[in-house]
């Protein structure tokens, strides 16, 4: 098995850093059946390539247990899969960290990559490889390997000549590959348990979460483990970190600056800024990504976050650093909670449409009825912005758990009525680049209380 990266950003040789193995030395690793092989075939300011080479021992595959033929004969020493996966992980683990000792500032930027496996197990055939890779922003090259050029009557192989490239980070790079190749082969050859989930979890953070073929990679990656792929299936339902590259990558917008997540924390906080709020309300917080962009805000004297999954709040516990301005509390928004009464504002960004809309009254009401912040800052999805997502099927909603999506005539509905029954004027602001004929991927509503203005 043979896996190359190819970077001519310059120097290129800086590549070297960010993994960990010198250019001018071969390294080798021992697996737990065969070993992987690190070197450079190339290393010039211009142009660096790293190979990583992996022998397995056929009989090292199946010494200790088994007697099925097909323990011994068998693709695992030559296409790459779970055991390429494997070999990545042994390979390049501080890589794999994002963690660069000696150049720190690399692991953020932005390499020119070229990667190549030519020899590469994908169930489905190349449709699926593009499925996996394209939403990522990698542009795929994968040609279908035939069972005998001799013989073109025997058909196609399901291995394929991969070939990506792409501008991405260097760790980012890694984890895909870390993740979809075991999920292209979809036969791992060793146990799954909680563990492996957790991994995934791990190694997906910020990217998997918004893939539009998240719950085939995650299935696949644990090998359809029922429980263990529902445990891993709730938990990204409850991230709500960055879409990343699937939810910027549009079919008529293609250049928008900026992940449209990161816009849509921006837009809240200049929101909050403006407003001169000092004590603020994250309802339904998830997995902390709004909150570890407040707790950098020192105009924030005080934040809580607020969700009514224990797991999603365990999570952004264990990624916010500065707690001392932070509280987590565990509760439902549509159940009235006067301990969060008094507060300068609330944010609920990408909260309403995991609702169910006949719970939206109860909503309503435990937020601007009984906390009743001075302002309220509410993001959902545009509905009519949907087309423009390239990897989104008609009919679809960009996530699994949202119960609807609204164009932006029932949002500025919906904002109005509540606007008027609870006392508040309200303001409606695109965030995201705009279509002309469809608006903006995401709108925001923004609140204000007319008491506080007669006040």
């Amino acid at each position: 098995m043979l896996l190359t990266m190819t970077t001519t950003r310059n120097p290129a040789t800086d590549l070297g850093f960010l993994l960990h193995k010198h250019p001018e030395k071969a390294q080798s690793l021992t697996l737990s059946a065969g070993t992987a092989h690190v070197f450079y075939p190339e290393a010039s300011g211009e142009r660096c390539t790293v190979a990583l080479l992996v022998e397995i021992d056929p009989v090292d595959l199946v010494r200790g247990g088994g007697t099925s033929l097909t323990q011994y004969v068998n693709d695992r020493p030559y296409a790459g899969g779970s055991y390429l996966a494997v070999a990545l992980r042994a390979a390049f683990t501080t890589a794999l960290a994002g963690r660069c000792a000696n150049r720190p500032e690399l692991v953020d930027e932005r390499f020119d990559l070229e990667i190549r496996v030519p020899s590469l197990t994908a169930r489905g055939g190349a449709e699926v490889v593009h499925k996996l890779f394209e939403p990522l922003g990698w542009q795929v090259e994968a040609k279908v390997i035939p069972l005998d050029p001799e013989f073109p009557q025997w058909g196609d192989s399901r291995y394929v000549d991969l070939r990506l490239t792409g501008t991405q980070r260097v760790v980012d790079a890694l984890r895909h590959l870390y993740v979809l190749l075991p999920a292209l082969d979809g036969d791992k050859h060793y146990w799954i348990g909680q563990d492996e989930a957790d991994k995934l979890l791990r190694v997906g953070e910020g990217w998997l979460a918004a893939h539009p073929e998240r719950d085939l990679i995650t299935n696949r990656y644990l090998e359809r483990r029922r429980p263990i792929v529902s445990y891993a299936l709730d938990r990204l339902a409850e991230a709500d970190d960055v879409p990343a590259e699937a939810e910027a990558r549009v079919t008529e917008l293609p250049d928008r600056p900026e992940p449209l997540a990161v816009q849509r924390q921006g837009s809240v906080l200049a929101a909050l800024r403006a407003a001169g709020a000092r004590r603020v309300l994250d309802l339904g917080c998830g997995g902390g990504a709004l909150l570890r962009v407040l707790q950098k805000e020192p105009s924030f004297t005080e934040i809580v976050g607020v969700d009514v999954s224990a797991s999603a709040l365990d999570i952004a516990e264990k990624r916010l650093k500065d707690k001392t301005r932070i509280t987590l509390k565990q509760s439902a928004l549509t159940y009235a909670d006067p301990s969060l009464a008094g507060y300068d504002a609330a944010v609920l960004m990408e909260v309403i449409e995991h609702v169910d809309e006949e719970r939206l009254p109860a909503l309503e009401h435990a937020v601007f009825g009984v906390a009743a912040p001075r302002t309220v800052l509410v993001t959902t999805p545009n509905a009519e912005y949907n087309r423009h997502f390239e990897f989104l099927e008609e009919g679809r909603f960009r996530h699994a758990d949202h119960r609807f999506e609204w164009t932006r005539e029932q949002f500025r509905t919906w904002a109005e009525g509540v606007a008027a029954r609870r006392g508040y004027d309200v303001r409606h602001l695109p965030v995201g680049q705009e279509s002309q004929e469809s608006g903006p991927p995401t709108q925001m509503a923004v609140f204000t209380s007319r008491k506080e203005a007669v006040a």
